[in-house]
């Protein structure tokens, strides 16, 4: 990014030498923008796990920190008045079906007329619709899993008597994770979605994808809420570190803070040694700082040598030998 040439070059004021640092220019046709930006991992899916119907939890199979595969049983109600009532409406769809059965034979004998096959007909109908609601119902004394993951909470214990919709268990993606990371929009204009960016995440590096962009600024702010993917799972709640790099355009050169001095109209001075050797102030305008460094473009140009030190270092005019 920057030569640093650590060259003294030696004159002599009122018989005193004086040593001065240079670096010598080099001009650029683009820089590198650097910034970090801090942000918190949520798993991609969190939920909050309640049976749809009331009762009495009879088991609870899991505990926090389990790991849990999708479609597995994590606690059960008693189910007995549901086996019960499965039970009673089993029954009678298999009664339907044979008085339906008997009656489609008697019509065709010309035993029965066709209201009695139709009200045999919709018995069954009834019966079936209720025979195939009680095993929903049945099914609905287990809790399972909606997804693999992690039991993130444990709210309730067995012998509870529960309300439907009231949380059972919490559990968390145990696959991925996001990133929600505000973000400048100044920034995001140089950011494409589906690229992959560096992270720090608990002091090691990794990579995410950036996945979508909320719809809105938080707050009407300047800034949009940017999400990011991890192809690996890394504990929820951490602080994550967007870091990003973005090359922009501009002819200029880096020169340190410390070889600048204030100037008028929003420009500012340096100084250099010229061909001749011969101190001359520039006039620069700086386009991008970052620590201790600033990219500048003025009147400077390549194989000028800057003075670090500014002002304090020199004499305009005078003439290095």
């Amino acid at each position: 990014m920057i030569k640093i040439f650590n060259t003294l070059v030696l004159f002599l004021v009122s018989l005193n030498i004086y040593s001065i640092e240079v670096l010598e220019v080099e001009i650029l046709d683009s820089y590198q923008l650097k910034k970090e930006f801090p942000g918190k991992l949520l798993p991609v899916e969190q939920s909050k796990l309640a049976f749809e119907i009331p009762g009495k939890i009879k088991f609870i199979y899991v505990d926090v920190g389990d790991k849990v595969e999708k479609g597995q049983i994590l606690a059960k109600l008693d189910d007995r008045e549901a086996n019960a009532r499965l039970n009673q409406a089993k029954a009678s769809y298999e009664l339907s079906v044979q008085v339906f059965d008997r009656f489609e034979d008697l019509r065709q004998q010309g035993h029965i007329s066709i209201q009695d096959l139709d009200k045999a007909r919709s018995d069954l109908t009834i019966a079936k619709s209720q025979y195939e609601f009680y095993k929903v119902k049945l099914e609905q004394t287990n809790l399972m899993s909606p997804y693999s993951g992690i039991i993130q909470s444990r709210f309730l214990d067995s012998g509870t008597v529960i309300s439907q919709g009231i949380p059972i268990l919490e559990i968390i993606d145990s696959n991925y994770v996001e990133a929600h990371i505000s973000v400048p929009v100044l920034y995001l204009n140089d950011m494409e979605i589906g690229n992959e960016y560096d992270f720090e995440v608990d002091g090691k590096k990794t990579k995410a994808e950036f996945s979508r962009l909320a719809p809105m600024s938080p707050g009407g702010s300047d800034s949009r809420l940017a999400i990011f993917k991890f192809n690996s799972f890394v504990n929820p709640g951490s602080i994550a570190k967007l870091n990003i790099k973005i090359n922009k355009q501009s002819r200029g050169t880096w020169v340190p803070l410390r070889s600048l001095s204030q100037s008028d109209q929003g420009l500012w001075a340096l100084y250099t040694i010229n061909e001749e050797n011969t101190v001359v102030r520039d006039l620069v305008e700086i386009v991008y700082f970052e620590d201790q460094y600033a990219f500048v473009n003025g009147t400077i140009k390549d194989g000028d040598l800057i003075v670090l030190g500014g002002a304090t270092k020199i004499i305009p005019g005078k003439k290095i030998d």
